[in-house]
């Protein structure tokens, strides 16, 4: 049995399988999935996983280059911004709508049972050398 790290297989093979700019994305619940873009589905129930879990243990285990939000997250979430700014990666912004767009170009998207508004992320993977 896998001693450490990501115990979901799924999410620990994207992970190993990512290069350099690739991007997966962690999602509220309610976020509709591009056809043909991977849907990893975590949710069980409103609220559970929380885009914060999922958030914290992918990122531990993800060099990250940028993290893109939709700009309404400032305003229509701002305790998930003001958690996301203090994560020292840097950040872009783009309306939702682009983000939905933009969501179907990732590698993969998680979904979690987050049930907040404008609770996604699109992480683009940084090289660790």
């Amino acid at each position: 049995m896998y001693k450490t790290g990501i115990l979901n297989s799924e999410i620990s093979k994207l992970l190993s399988d990512l290069g350099h700019t690739d991007e997966i994305m962690i999602a509220d619940c309610g976020l509709p999935i591009p056809e043909g873009v991977k849907k990893i589905d975590l949710a069980l129930a409103f609220g559970k996983p929380s885009f914060l879990e999922v958030f914290h243990l992918v990122t531990w285990h993800m060099a990250i280059e940028k993290m893109t939000l939709a700009s309404e997250m400032k305003t229509d979430n701002a305790s998930l911004y003001h958690v996301l700014k203090a994560e020292n990666i840097d950040i872009t912004t783009e309306s939702h709508e682009l983000l939905k767009q933009h969501s179907k170009h990732v590698k993969a998207i998680i979904r979690t049972g987050e049930a907040k508004p404008y609770a996604n992320v699109i992480l683009a993977s940084d090289v660790l050398f």
